[in-house]
């Protein structure tokens, strides 16, 4: 065990309690913004601080599957939150390259799972 597995293991059983209490009949956009500011923000942050820092973590194999498996549970909660089922089998690394582009949960979110859908703004043009 790495020395990030409490804390793996407690995302980990905190996703199975939110998939676990997820009702659909009342779910909300807003909703599905707490999984990701609750839960797989900081399971990617967990990552990522494993991996930065000058500090190189190494999780072991069971580790790395409970966390990725913990996020796509919150990515799935947070697509249902808005009408859409999803099954998410999105890499940790996958998640984390996006965040540290977008600096951004929300948007991070969106990118992978395409829910809201963006819409393309097009530009008027003037014909003359």
């Amino acid at each position: 065990m790495s020395r990030y597995g409490p804390r793996i293991a407690a995302l980990a059983r905190r996703a199975d309690r939110d998939r676990a209490a997820f009702d659909p009949r009342t779910a909300t956009p807003e909703e599905g913004r707490t999984y990701l500011r609750e839960g797989a923000g900081p399971a990617i942050w967990l990552y990522l601080e494993a991996h930065t820092g000058g500090r190189t973590g190494r999780f072991t194999a069971p580790e790395l599957t409970a966390l990725r498996g913990a996020m796509n549970a919150w990515f799935e909660c947070y697509t249902r939150c808005h009408g859409v089922s999803f099954e998410a089998e999105f890499t940790i690394r996958e998640a984390a390259t996006v965040l540290l582009e977008t600096r951004n949960v929300f948007e991070t979110a969106q990118l992978l799972t395409r829910v809201p859908q963006r819409v393309e703004r097009t530009r008027r043009t003037s014909q003359t």
